[in-house]
This record gives C-alpha cells, sequence and structure tokens, in this order.
C-alpha cells in the first residue's frame, strides 16, 4: 500500500462502494417512504378504532372477531410489549397479545375489552417490510462481492492506464547500467506515455553528450600535456646541479603520472567490449608476485577458486591499484598489504588490508572523488595522483560490483571489493 498505484486504487474503490452504498440507500426510502416503521403510533391508533367499533356491538352478536377468549398459539414477547406500551401512551391501556397460531398460519393480534370479550385482529397494522434480496443472505453475499470485485478491477485498469508514465519512468530508471547511461524507451502507446517516453529519450540523449564531451576535454588535456613534459623532461637533464635536476624530474615524473592516471580513467569509462570468465584468485596472485618484483610488501593469505565475468586486463588494473595503495600506506609504517578472496553462491569478495595510518572517518565519503588526497596541503610523501582509487571504484562499479573502505580496529585499512559470480562457473581459465 505504500506505491501511489496502491493507494489511488484503494481510495476510488472505498470513495465508489459508498457512493453506490449511498444511493442505494436513498433510492430505497424513495420508492419506500413507510418503510422502516419509526414508530408504533400509526399501529396502536388503529388498534383502538377497532376497539372503538367492537365495543358498540352487543355482548349477544354473532361476529367471527369477537371472541371470549384470545387464540391459542405462541405469544410473540416483543411484538405484545410494543404494542402494550404504544397503547399505554394514548392513555387506553388495553390487554393485547401478539399470538402465532401453530400451522403457519399469520401472526393475529388480540385486544381485550372491558366487557371482556377479545378482538381478534390480523397482523399488527403495521406497514409491511420489503421483500430480501433472492436467496436471503447468501444471495446478498454473492451480490455484494461481485459488485465490490467489479468496481475494483475497473479501477484497477483505470489507474493502471492513468500511471503509466509514472512506471515508465520507473522502468527506465531500473534499467540504468552501470556506467549510467538511460536505456533508449519504445515511443509507443497513448499520448501521455509517448511523450514521457520521448521526454526521457531526450534527457538521456543529453546527458551522454555531456558526459562524451567531458570525458573528451580531460582526455584531449591529459594527452596534450605529454609533449611540454617531454620537452621539460629533456631541458631538465642539462641542468648542472644535480638535486636540483633529481627534484625537476620528480615533479616531471608526478605530472606525467598524473596526465597517464587521468587518460586511464576516462578510458575506463569510455570502454566497451565483451566479458570473459576470470578467475580472481589467481588475478591476485598474479598482482602479488608482480609487486613483490619492484619492491612492495604484498601477499596473497587465502584464496579458493572464484570466478567473475568481465574484462580481465581492468579487473587486474583495479586490483593492483588497490593493492599498490594498501602496500605503499602500510609500508609508511613498516607494514605491506595482505589480499584474500573468498566466494560463495552470489558473489566473490576480495579483501585487502594493510597496518597504514587509515583515513579519517570525515573523510571516508570522498575517497572516490578524482584527485583525491588525505594530506590538503598535498605534500606528498608517497607518490600517486589520487587517482588510483577513482579508476578502481570506477572498474569494479561497472562489472556490477562494489568496492568499500573501512579502517580496521587495530589500525590500518580495509580494502573490501565485492563482484557478482560468473553465471557460467568455470570457464576456459581452466
Amino acid at each position: 500500500m505504500r506505491t501511489l498505484r496502491a493507494q489511488v486504487t484503494a481510495i476510488l474503490v472505498v470513495a465508489v462502494l459508498v457512493v453506490i452504498a449511498l444511493a442505494n440507500g436513498a433510492s430505497f426510502f424513495i420508492a419506500r417512504p413507510n418503510w422502516p416503521p419509526f414508530g408504533s403510533r400509526g399501529s396502536a391508533t388503529a388498534i383502538l378504532d377497532a376497539v372503538a367499533l367492537a365495543t358498540a356491538v352487543p355482548p349477544d352478536a354473532q361476529v367471527p372477531i369477537l371472541r371470549a377468549s384470545p387464540p391459542s398459539g405462541m405469544i410473540d414477547e416483543m411484538e405484545t410489549q410494543r404494542l402494550a406500551e404504544a397503547l399505554a401512551r394514548l392513555g387506553q391501556p388495553h390487554p393485547v397479545r401478539a399470538v402465532l397460531p401453530p400451522g403457519g398460519e399469520p401472526r393475529v393480534t388480540a385486544v381485550g375489552l372491558p366487557d371482556g370479550r377479545w378482538l381478534i385482529l390480523s397482523g399488527t397494522g403495521m406497514p409491511t417490510p420489503p421483500p430480501g434480496p433472492p436467496g436471503g443472505a447468501m444471495g446478498f453475499a454473492v451480490w455484494l462481492a461481485f459488485m465490490i470485485l467489479g468496481v475494483t478491477g475497473v479501477v484497477i485498469l483505470a489507474v493502471h492506464r492513468l500511471t503509466r508514465p509514472l512506471a515508465l519512468v520507473e522502468e527506465a530508471a531500473r534499467r540504468i547500467g552501470p556506467d549510467g547511461e538511460l536505456p533508449v524507451l519504445p515511443e509507443r502507446g497513448p499520448t501521455e506515455v509517448r511523450a514521457a517516453a520521448a521526454a526521457i529519450n531526450r534527457l538521456s540523449a543529453r546527458l551522454k553528450a555531456s558526459m562524451d564531451s567531458r570525458m573528451r576535454i580531460v582526455a584531449g588535456a591529459a594527452h596534450d600535456l605529454r609533449t611540454p613534459l617531454t620537452r621539460m623532461r629533456l631541458r631538465a637533464e642539462f641542468i648542472p646541479d644535480e638535486e636540483e635536476r633529481g627534484q625537476w624530474l620528480s615533479d616531471l615524473a608526478e605530472l606525467d603520472r598524473i596526465a597517464d592516471s587521468a587518460i586511464r580513467l576516462v578510458r575506463e569509462e569510455v570502454e566497451g567490449g565483451t566479458l570473459e570468465t576470470v578467475r580472481i584468485d589467481r588475478l591476485a596472485a598474479d598482482v602479488a608476485m608482480e609487486l613483490k618484483e619492484i619492491g612492495l610488501d604484498v601477499a596473497l593469505l587465502a584464496g579458493v577458486p572464484a570466478y567473475v565475468a568481465g574484462r580481465p586486463l581492468s579487473l587486474k588494473r583495479a586490483v593492483r591499484n588497490l593493492a599498490v595503495n594498501a602496500a605503499t600506506h602500510g609500508a609508511s609504517l613498516g607494514g605491506g598489504a595482505r589480499l584474500a578472496v573468498s566466494a560463495d553462491a552470489e558473489r566473490v569478495v576480495l579483501v585487502i588490508e594493510d597496518d597504514g595510518p587509515g583515513i579519517p572517518e570525515a573523510l571516508m565519503g570522498q575517497v572516490f572523488e578524482p584527485f583525491f588526497r588525505v594530506d590538503p596541503a598535498r605534500q606528498v610523501k608517497i607518490p600517486g595522483a589520487g587517482l588510483g582509487l577513482a579508476i578502481a571504484n570506477e572498474i569494479i562499479g561497472r562489472h556490477g560490483g562494489r568496492l568499500t573502505l573501512s579502517n580496521r580496529p587495530g589500525g590500518g585499512l580495509l580494502q573490501r571489493v565485492e563482484l557478482p559470480v560468473a553465471e557460467a562457473g568455470q570457464g576456459a581459465d581452466d
């Protein structure tokens, strides 16, 4: 009942049923103004008129409705009391009995006269109630059920047609892929649905054009930096002071890393291609071995056969970035990086932890922003452009996974990668 469609349907069904009930009640009272009887005054007056006429009849007259005793049968106590109270309110409390004769005959009313005789009247003088619905209570229940089902069905169809544009927007949002692009919707159906689909398609096209333009600008700027950096590196080689030359070459190397990282980030955002079955535990082992060869302390502590669908080079780049991040920061405090791979029926989990300084909790929400560094003054003690986590997060997100970071209770950072298990199970990698 939390969806707009369910709420509108419930409101309309209740409103229609209330209107039907009020209309049926109004028509019932208009067709039968004398029902139900709201008092017994009319009935008591009619009885008193009959008593006045019967009193004038001589005692020795043979009149069928005048008897020496009331008729036999079961007495209707409720009706008898009602008639007695009505006669008492009119100031003439005659003895009265409402009798149900044996044999299923109609009910009669017996009224005692002052001379001891009893006046026998058919019925009670009350208006006859209207006939009930065909089939009694069961027939009424069936009629009510059909009416509720019919009204509900019509309302559901009407609300479904009215809310189709909203459902179209919801479906488009659900179908947004890891690359953030909106799907192209078919522009068919009623006018409102076609208008909603056309608006979503225009929005998708404009967003894609804006993202492509941004990517081209970043890639072009990073690429154009390569030429002046190369010229500056050549000039720096001719600086006679060795210490100053080393500082120039170090700064130029950092600029080169920034440009290279920017190009890689753009490439990950626009890269496509077919997916392959990748064995993550072997990929993590390869990364650990490569980083060990260049002097970084990286170890694979645990690994089980785990398969994901993805692009091997991109996944390897993401794992390498995370492992380098852990190894370099862990080395600053005399530690290293430790990798572990586990898997269940639905997901593959890669955990990378280190013994470094961690990340302040206040900055944890900014770690995936491009060029993010914990040190706001950018006093770079550890080489890097601040794009490693951004690139890794982009790659993992495009593979339908999730990257989360948290500080370890004993110190250091824990990087957790979750990826969906490949549907095909073992692949050609075996």
